[in-house]
């Protein structure tokens, strides 16, 4: 089996459903996380997970160092357009690894590997987003070529120091490994002949996040509101089994479409998680209500995607 791992650099405070991400990752024992942290130790951490103790200080002088850039932008977030040079800042981390990748916090995974199977695991990266690069979950292959791929971004130093986001990881990533993201397939695979970043990717939408500017997999706006996790899968209320769920617009208006309202459901609740929930290997319901326990209806849904 081709291992994974999977590097976050987190500072500040932990959020709140991290106890649900982290339980999330239990289930996927052969799946990798390596956290760089102030944050403290969480309690029962899985072993598959490891924590580096870093302030936000000393990050940003081992990204300066690793990177031979100034890296002096005060605020975490901006580690977003950091991520591609991930594996450079971290080399020393890859041994041993087939593949190693970036993602985010506010997710919660399914069965990873019922997705990212070594059949899949032979692409050069993997995004589980059709037209670009996924910033909540990407994969690139331990070798020299992408572990150095973000330096064929023009002026990737000035992007990566300029105080504001500038969409590296996602826009000009996608650059790099796609061109332009209207390019005909037949083109782009033309392209491939002559330049060698943009060949053997899998670029294949994975439906992971509600409330965003494309379509469900209807071809309408009508989102899934309840999603199901259950000791390591993960459905939702229409059906089906999926890699990941990234609830990013339930938690924030931030980047929230129009369309859906001004606010973000979760910006108005009392409480995001529901105090019956102790016990979380025995699964939960994640809503535009918050985390609360399985409804009756899912377990019907569960035992169907254990006789597939």
């Amino acid at each position: 089996m081709k291992k994974i791992l999977l590097i976050i650099p987190y500072f500040g405070q932990w959020p709140e459903w991290f106890p649900f991400y982290l339980e999330s990752c239990r289930w996927n024992p052969s799946i990798d996380w390596l956290f760089f942290t102030d944050c403290p130790l969480p309690n029962c951490t899985p072993p598959n997970i490891r924590f580096v103790n870093f302030t936000y200080p000393q990050y940003q002088q081992l990204i300066s160092e690793r990177l031979n850039i100034s890296f002096t932008v005060e605020y975490p977030y901006k580690l977003c357009d950091v991520k591609p040079a991930y594996g450079l800042i971290h080399h020393e981390y890859l041994a041993g690894y087939d593949y190693f990748g970036f993602g985010d916090l506010d997710v919660i995974y399914g069965d990873i590997r019922g997705f990212y199977t070594d059949d899949i695991l032979c692409h050069n990266t993997i995004s589980t987003l059709q037209d670009r690069v996924s910033g909540h979950l990407f994969l690139l292959k331990n070798e020299d070529r992408w572990i150095h791929a973000f330096q064929q971004i023009p002026s990737w130093q000035q992007l990566m120091t300029h105080p504001q986001i500038q969409g590296v990881d996602e826009y000009w990533l996608t650059r790099v490994l796609k061109g332009y993201r209207l390019l005909p397939s037949a083109l782009l695979k033309l392209w491939g002949l002559i330049d060698p970043y943009k060949r053997h990717h899998l670029f294949k939408e994975r439906f992971a996040s509600p409330l965003v500017e494309w379509p469900w997999m209807d071809g309408t706006y009508n989102y899934p509101d309840e999603w199901y996790w259950y000791q390591g899968k993960l459905t939702n209320e229409f059906g089906g089994e999926f890699l990941y769920l990234h609830f990013m617009n339930w938690k924030s208006s931030k980047y929230l479409p129009k369309r859906f309202g001004d606010k973000a459901a979760w910006e108005t609740l009392p409480h995001l998680i529901d105090p019956a929930l102790t016990d979380l290997s025995q699964g939960w319901c994640i809503s535009s209500k918050g985390f609360t326990p399985l409804p009756a209806k899912a377990t019907e849904l569960f035992y169907s995607l254990a006789k597939h």
